[in-house]
């Protein structure tokens, strides 16, 4: 079975266009890297009642509280971008955490949306959900279709079960709700912490920090031979937009670039754009991931967007964030 076997019971009769700038529009997890970035392109496209909350005034957990907020707001737009998330490290110790924060984040939030007939909600998954050794690049209907990467299995699980639950109520309740799944996000907002960050902002960190200290020497896990793809947080927000606003459909759709590169060559990239002159190691004792993690973006070019900025570019005003922002870093 494939998530795309929804597709002749689906329910919804909507016809996609530009969404009403004066209608209040949620944006869960507005303070994350994503959040941020949908928040600040919203403010760009001159939305004027967005809604936040941050994770100390709304816990999306306590589902009274999430169903007592909607009953408050009444957002006629939602999109979910509040997730626990990591890194290799941080998914493979905690996954119990992974599973269980993100199937409740979720319920909660996508439960109080239908209770509150929400008109048009996106979710955010992540490129994780397909099998480990998925075709690739990757098409959306890989999807359940192999085995999952098991140091992120317990998060790809959650995630595949916002996709269901968003096809379920296209289906049950004819809801024009979608599903985007992006490939690895980097840009300003990450979480450059030493255990819970992503590869990449872990090799900003890493290697900043290598020049700071002046050592010879950088020290990576894995191999470095993984190919990754990377999107800059900015274009995901622009894409998210813009898939509200022209795509409708019960199968989730990917969203990157179409391209990637090995581990190495982001390492690479890194320490040039960081200024480290020294030399980099491999410890291949540490695990190295999905062998490669591509994703087809053919249906969201089909749907009239493509990304736009470059990684090199990308890579250096992310660098020059972390910089701006080296006192207030998550840890």
């Amino acid at each position: 079975m494939t998530a795309s076997v929804g597709d002749d019971r689906d329910q919804v009769e909507f016809t996609p266009g530009p969404l009403d700038r004066n209608a209040r529009f949620y944006v869960a997890g507005h303070r994350g890297l994503v959040g941020s970035a949908i928040w600040r392109c919203l403010q760009g496209e001159e939305f004027t009642d967005l809604v936040g909350q941050t994770s100390a005034e709304l816990d999306l957990k306590d589902r009274a509280a999430v169903f007592a907020f909607f009953a408050a707001t009444k957002p006629r737009y939602v999109v979910l971008a509040a997730a626990k998330v990591g890194g290799i490290l941080a998914n493979s110790t905690y996954p119990v955490e992974f599973l269980s924060d993100n199937l409740r984040i979720q319920v909660n939030v996508l439960d109080a949306a239908l209770e509150h007939g929400v008109e048009r909600l996106l979710f955010l998954g992540s490129s994780c959900i397909y099998p480990k050794l998925a075709k690739q690049p990757i098409t959306e209907d890989a999807l359940l279709t192999g085995y999952l990467e098991p140091t992120n299995d317990a998060y790809a699980i959650a995630k595949i079960a916002g996709i269901l639950q968003i096809q379920a109520v296209r289906r049950q309740h004819g809801l024009a709700w979608i599903s985007a799944m992006p490939t690895n996000l980097y840009g300003p907002g990450d979480n450059f912490s030493v255990t819970g960050s992503h590869v990449l902002p872990a090799l900003i960190r890493r290697y900043d920090d290598a020049v700071s200290a002046g050592s010879a020497s950088v020290t990576n896990w894995g191999t470095g031979t993984p190919r990754r793809e990377f999107l800059h947080v900015d274009d995901m927000a622009e894409a998210c937009l813009h898939l509200m606003e022209h795509y409708d459909g019960p199968q989730q759709v990917n969203v990157g670039t179409g391209r990637d590169v090995t581990i190495a060559e982001i390492a690479e990239s890194v320490a040039r754009v960081v200024g480290f002159t020294g030399e980099t190691l491999w410890d291949s004792s540490k695990p190295d991931g999905t062998p490669q993690k591509l994703l087809d973006v053919s249906k969201l070019a089909g749907a009239g967007w493509t990304a736009r900025i470059e990684l090199e570019d990308g890579l250096r005003s992310t660098v020059e964030w972390y910089h701006a922002n080296a006192g207030a870093l998550r840890e």
